[in-house]
This record gives structure tokens, C-alpha cells and sequence, in this order.
């Protein structure tokens, strides 16, 4: 990157940029290429990947901000060579706008989408490439609500406004390049490169013999038939053919004597069933969830939660169930997603800090089949609910699965643009494994 008050320096003055601004500006060039590449798929169709895709977003961006940052101080510290001297005056002028806008360009994208995310609704906190958090820019997420969405949408605006800027700047900075290498023979393009242009072109054109020599021998081994062997003969084992067993005659069926009826006796009342309590083992014990993003699953866990179960196949009258979930213990293994859910957006949990399922009716359905008919109540909302699970009981060891589906829309998880199920689907799998022992 030049100075254009470089246009008279001394010829002693040296002609390819310094290492460091070298690595910097290959470092720096890579991570943008990376970042467009990104923001192409963030726009295509959602699928899996698309969250980590948008977290990934932001680690880049912030990690060209900070390259950016290093690579202004160097510049300050070491003086970039000065233009070669067949360069014209308009041109150098141009190529000096061209850098400006370039800096502009690599500190205002970043930026701009780091106040984009302190001012999102979510409030989905930065983890730079999951490891390293990352604040959002102070005072912004304390604004008021309607001061916030402007911001918001003004990082917006100009996020995307910079986004097709840089297209330009980009396709500008590499013609010129281009024609002061190739047109001017001006050799440009070696003042920028981290080896010798003898040596960079021996290395493309061994690469481009080595994909070449592979593309051959593929092409070889393809066209190639394989040798197919012949099938063996199958020998067939002669059947012998046997004349039918000659039958026995019937034998005689001697006449039932006749059976006396018994008396009728009265029958015994059954002695009620009490159920049983069961403790759960928690090491061997889960309560998970599913959830949609961008048409990708979100797989997650509660990892406290306590169960009372009085229960007994026999006694489904006198059984009972009733499960507290701490909603802080949720975990998705990834720090955005774990750092969002307790907001007042999704889970509340400053205010509803436990969820509770509760089941004083069981229906048995076939084999070891059975509903647990009650009542969950979640961010203070109560609805009715039916989780239909399997039970096996060996001794006093018992197994029990089960699955059900809840709209976490009626539960009021999801505020503001999360109430729309575009992104977040509205259907929540959740799904349970027990084994307990009998008390």
C-alpha cells in the first residue's frame, strides 16, 4: 500500500515493501476473501450450519479489525517504498484514493457489524472462534428500545452499503495492479509478494503440472475396465423323489364321560396396589432438547433437574410425577446460544428461574407403552401436556423413555423478532431417559 507523497523519494529508497507489511497485507487480503465468501452463503438457503456460520462471521470481522489496526501502526513505523517512477500523476493520486478507501473500507466493515450485533434484540454474545469472548460496544446495549432499533438499523444500512463499496475498491486495486504489471511491465505485483516472482512462478507451474499429471492418471484409471471375474458354477444337488408314508388308520375316540359343574364360590376382593417411589440415577439420567435455527437443528440439555415419581404399572390411579427443571442449566455447547437463552427473550430466567412438569394421570396404550397426562408450566405460562413414554421394569430397576413436542410460542419463549417462527421454529422436541431404582 503506497504513499503518493512518495513521488520524488531517492532511488536508494528500497523497492518491495517490508516483510511485516507483506504478511499483513496477505494475512488481511485472505481473511476478506474468506468474509465475502461467508456473507455469501449467511444470504443462500439455511441449513445446519448456517448458526455456526454467522458466529464465524463475526470472528473473522473482528480478527480483520484487529489486523487492520496492526497494519496502520506498522505503516506509521515503516514507511511504505514509493511508487515506481513511470506511474503518471493521476495515477498515483487514484492508487493513493484507492488505499484510503481500502482502510476505510477494512475499519468501517468491522465495525459496523460489531455495533450491528450490540444492538441486535438477541443480544447473542461474541465468542471469537468459540474460545474468546468478546464485549459489545459499550452503552449500546443498555439504550432504550426505540434508540437500540435505530441503531441497529442504521449498522445495518451501512454494514451492506460498505459491503458493495469494497467490491469496487476490490475490482479497482486488482486492475491496477494487473496493468501496471502486465501492460506497464512495471513488476508491481513483486513489490507485494513474500518470495521472488522467478520462484512463485516455478512453484504455479509445478502445481500446474502436479494437477495436471493427477488429472491424467485419474482419467486413466477411470477409462480403464476392471477385470471381471466369472461367475462359478453353481451345482445343483439331485432330489431324490419318495413315495408318501403310508397313514395309519383313525383310531377310535373313546365317549367323554360327562363333567359335573362346580358350585360357584365367591370371588376375592383384590388388596389395593400402592406405587411405588423411585429414585433416579442421575449419572445415567437425561433431559434434553431439540430446537430449529435457520432449518438446523439445535441440540441442547438441562443439566439440573430433579424428579419426584411415585409410579406402579398396577396403580396408575395412585401414581404420580412431578419434574422441576432449573432453565439457568441449559446448555447447547456453544457459548452464543447458551448466553442468550436466560434473556428476558427467551427463558426469563431472572424472573422464571424453573420450569415444572406435573402428572397425576396415566393412561396405559399397549405392551409398555403409557401417556403421562399433566400440566408444564414454563416462563410462567401453564399448558396442558401429554408425554407419551415406555417403561421397562426389571426388579427394582426400571427404564423409561419418552418424547414429546411443545410450541414454545405458547409459552411466550421468543420475544420480539423471535416471535415470528421464520428463523426459529416454533415446534420444540423434548425428550427424556430414566433409570431409577425403587425405593
Amino acid at each position: 500500500m503506497t504513499d503518493i507523497r512518495n513521488e520524488t523519494a531517492p532511488s536508494a529508497a528500497p523497492t518491495r515493501y517490508a516483510r511485516g507489511a507483506i504478511l499483513l497485507h496477505w494475512a488481511i487480503a485472505a481473511c476478506f476473501a474468506f468474509q465475502i465468501g461467508l456473507g455469501w452463503r449467511m444470504d443462500g438457503p439455511r441449513g445446519a450450519e448456517t448458526f455456526a456460520v454467522f458466529q464465524l462471521h463475526k470472528s473473522i470481522g473482528i480478527t480483520i479489525l484487529l489486523l487492520t489496526l496492526i497494519r496502520i501502526g506498522w505503516r506509521i513505523a515503516n514507511p511504505p517504498p514509493p511508487f515506481p517512477p513511470a506511474m503518471k500523476i493521476w495515477e498515483r493520486r487514484l492508487a493513493h484514493a484507492v488505499h484510503i478507501g481500502f482502510y476505510v473500507l477494512l475499519l468501517g466493515l468491522p465495525l459496523t457489524g460489531w455495533l450491528l450485533v450490540s444492538a441486535s434484540r438477541t443480544a447473542i454474545p461474541t465468542v471469537l472462534f468459540g474460545a474468546i469472548p468478546w464485549p459489545h460496544v459499550p452503552g449500546v446495549p443498555g439504550l432504550a428500545p426505540g434508540a437500540r432499533a435505530g441503531v441497529e438499523e442504521a449498522a445495518e444500512l451501512g454494514h451492506q452499503a460498505l459491503v458493495y463499496i469494497s467490491y469496487l475498491v476490490i475490482g479497482l486495486h486488482i486492475a491496477g495492479a494487473l496493468k501496471h504489471q502486465f501492460l506497464d511491465r512495471g513488476g508491481d505485483i513483486a513489490r507485494m509478494i513474500p518470495v521472488s516472482p522467478r520462484a512463485l512462478g516455478a512453484a504455479a507451474l509445478g502445481a500446474i503440472l502436479a494437477v495436471a499429471g493427477l488429472t491424467a492418471i485419474a482419467s486413466i484409471v477411470r477409462l480403464t475396465p476392471a477385470a471381471t471375474p466369472a461367475p462359478a458354477p453353481v451345482a445343483l444337488a439331485p432330489v431324490a423323489e419318495t413315495a408318501p408314508a403310508a397313514l395309519p388308520p383313525p383310531a377310535a375316540v373313546p365317549s367323554a364321560a360327562p363333567t359335573p359343574t362346580p358350585s360357584p364360590t365367591p370371588e376375592a376382593t383384590p388388596t389395593p396396589v400402592a406405587p411405588s417411589r423411585w429414585t433416579v440415577r442421575r449419572t445415567a439420567s437425561s433431559l434434553s432438547f431439540k430446537a430449529s435455527w435457520s432449518e438446523g437443528p439445535v441440540d441442547g440439555r438441562f443439566g439440573t433437574w430433579d424428579a419426584t415419581i411415585l409410579f406402579d404399572p398396577a396403580a396408575l390411579d395412585a401414581s404420580s410425577v412431578k419434574v422441576t427443571i432449573d432453565m439457568a442449566s441449559a446448555r447447547t455447547g456453544n457459548a452464543d446460544t447458551e448466553g442468550a437463552l436466560p434473556d428476558n427473550d427467551w427463558f426469563a430466567v431472572a424472573t422464571h428461574p424453573s420450569a415444572t412438569f406435573a402428572a397425576t394421570r396415566f393412561r396405559h396404550r399397549s405392551g409398555d407403552r403409557y401417556d403421562a397426562i399433566g400440566t408444564l408450566s414454563l416462563r410462567g405460562v401453564s399448558r396442558p401436556l401429554t408425554l407419551p413414554f415406555t417403561l421397562k421394569i426389571d426388579g427394582d430397576v426400571a427404564t423409561m423413555t419418552g418424547s414429546t413436542t411443545i410450541d414454545r410460542t405458547s409459552f411466550g419463549v421468543g420475544q420480539g423478532e423471535w416471535t415470528a417462527t421464520t428463523n426459529v421454529k416454533a415446534g420444540v422436541t423434548i425428550s427424556v431417559a430414566i433409570k431409577a431404582d425403587r425405593q
